[in-house]
């Protein structure tokens, strides 16, 4: 059971910093502009990760 909430988790989790990143990329747009970019893409790929890990356990 553990495992199942676990994998759910971090599911909602995955899909949530989906959403961040893309309601975010107009700032991540501006900012890139100035010569800064926001790191949301290692964000998301951490997330992946961990999710594809317990996915396949």
């Amino acid at each position: 059971m553990k495992s199942r909430v676990y994998h759910a988790t971090l599911f909602a989790l995955y899909q949530l910093c989906i959403v961040v990143g893309i309601l975010a990329m107009p700032l991540a747009m501006a900012t890139r502009q100035v010569g800064y970019t926001l790191p949301l893409h290692r964000l998301i790929e951490n997330v992946g990760e961990a999710y594809d890990d317990v996915r396949q356990e």
